[in-house]
C-alpha cells in the first residue's frame, strides 16, 4: 500500500502545545470512479483550519488544509474532466481527510485547472475563498451583470472579502462596492481590489455606510456578523439580501421589519451532501482562472511559507490566530516552489 506524508492534528490542543500539529505517514486511498490523486505543490491556510483543528474531532488522525494546487499523477476509471499530467487547483471537501500531505485524493467535479499565469504557490490562495465568494454573489444574493445597487463587504480585506471586491469589479459593472478596512494599509488593499469606497468598522459603521449610501444598501455580505444584527438592519434597505459565511447571530428577527433575507453561505455544502449541482464548482474555478490570465482578477497571497511540515502549519495557524493578516497564507510544499 503506498502511503503519503501528511501534517495534522491527533488532539484539540491549543495551537502553542507542542503537538498541536503533528506529521505523520497515512495510507494514499483507493482511487474512486471520480476521483483525481494529486501530487500537491502548495496550499493555503484559512480560518476554518483553525476552527477544525480547534474543536472537530480527530478519530485518530485528521490531515489539515482546504486549498490546494498541483499535478495530476493518476485518475479514476470515471474521470472524464482531467488526464494524468494536468495542472489544478481546489479547496477539498471537510468531511474528508485535508489537503496538507504530498499526495491527495479529490473529486473531479470540485477541481478547476490552474491558471496558466501563475505559479502553484499563488493559484493554492484562491479555491476556498473563490468558491465562497462567487456562491455568495451568484448563488445567494443571485446578482447579474445588469444588477444595480450598493454592496457593503463586511471583513473585505480578509480572503474571502479580497476575491469578491474584485469578482464585482470584473463581472458586476452595475454593483458600487463599499469595503470595510481598520487601517490606511488595508484601504488601500481593498481599493486596488475594486472597491468604490470604504469604511472603518471599528467605528459607526452603520453612520460611515449611511454617509456614502444615505438610503442604505441593497446587499451587504459579511464575515463578521456575530452582534451586528441591530446595525445591519439600520443599513440594509427594505427587502434588501444579507449572507454569512461565520457562525453567526442566533436571531435576526430585527430585520423582520424590513423583510430582509438572511442567507448562509457554506462552500462545502456541495461537496458535503454530493448535490446534482456539484460540478458548478468546477465550472466557476475554470471561469476564475480565465479571468486571472485575462488579468482581471489577481492572486490574493500576502505570505509564503516552505516547506510543508508541522513546524510551518503551526506557524501559519498562529498568525490566522491573531485574526489580523490580510489576503491569504500559503504554505509551498517544497523550498523551491516557494521561491518562485
Amino acid at each position: 500500500m503506498h502511503t503519503t506524508r501528511a501534517i495534522g492534528y491527533s488532539q484539540n490542543h491549543p495551537i502553542d502545545h507542542p503537538e498541536s500539529i503533528v506529521e505523520r505517514e497515512i495510507p494514499v486511498p483507493e482511487l474512486g470512479a471520480h476521483d483525481l490523486l494529486v501530487e500537491v505543490r502548495a496550499v493555503s491556510v484559512n480560518p476554518v483550519d483553525v476552527k477544525v483543528r480547534q474543536g472537530a474531532p480527530a478519530n485518530g488522525f485528521k490531515v489539515l488544509g482546504y486549498d490546494a494546487s498541483g499535478i495530476v499523477r493518476a485518475v479514476g476509471d470515471g474521470v472524464t474532466l482531467f488526464s494524468v499530467g494536468d495542472e489544478v487547483f481546489y479547496a477539498g471537501q471537510i468531511d474528508k481527510q485535508g489537503t496538507n500531505q504530498e499526495l491527495h485524493t479529490i473529486d473531479e467535479r470540485i477541481v478547476g485547472r490552474k491558471p496558466t499565469t501563475l505559479s502553484f504557490t499563488d493559484a493554492a490562495s484562491l479555491p476556498l475563498t473563490t468558491i465562497t465568494a462567487w456562491e455568495c454573489l451568484f448563488d445567494r444574493l443571485r446578482l447579474t451583470e445588469a444588477s444595480q445597487g450598493t454592496l457593503l463587504i463586511v471583513g473585505a480585506t480578509g480572503g474571502v472579502g479580497s476575491v469578491m471586491m474584485q469578482l464585482c469589479e470584473a463581472l458586476l459593472p452595475g454593483v458600487t462596492v463599499i469595503a470595510t478596512a481598520s487601517s490606511p494599509e488595508r484601504a488601500a488593499w481593498a481599493l486596488e481590489r475594486g472597491a468604490e469606497h470604504t469604511v472603518n468598522h471599528h467605528a459607526d459603521l452603520a453612520e460611515e455606510v449611511l454617509a456614502i449610501a444615505p438610503d442604505g444598501v441593497e446587499w451587504i455580505f459579511t464575515a463578521h456578523s456575530k452582534g451586528q444584527v441591530e446595525t445591519y438592519e439600520r443599513i440594509i434597505r427594505p427587502f434588501g439580501d444579507i449572507v454569512a459565511i461565520d457562525d453567526g447571530p442566533t436571531d435576526v428577527t430585527p430585520l423582520k421589519i424590513k423583510s430582509v433575507a438572511w442567507h448562509w453561505e457554506r462552500m462545502f455544502t456541495r461537496s458535503m451532501f454530493q448535490t446534482p449541482d456539484m460540478i458548478e464548482q468546477h465550472h466557476l474555478l475554470n471561469a476564475t482562472a480565465a479571468l486571472v490570465d485575462a488579468g482581471k482578477v489577481t492572486a490574493t497571497t500576502t505570505r509564503v511559507l516552505s516547506p510543508l511540515t508541522a513546524a510551518t502549519v503551526r506557524e501559519a495557524h498562529e498568525l490566522i490566530e491573531t485574526e489580523r493578516t490580510v489576503g491569504k497564507l500559503v504554505i509551498a510544499v517544497s523550498e523551491q516552489e516557494g521561491e518562485h
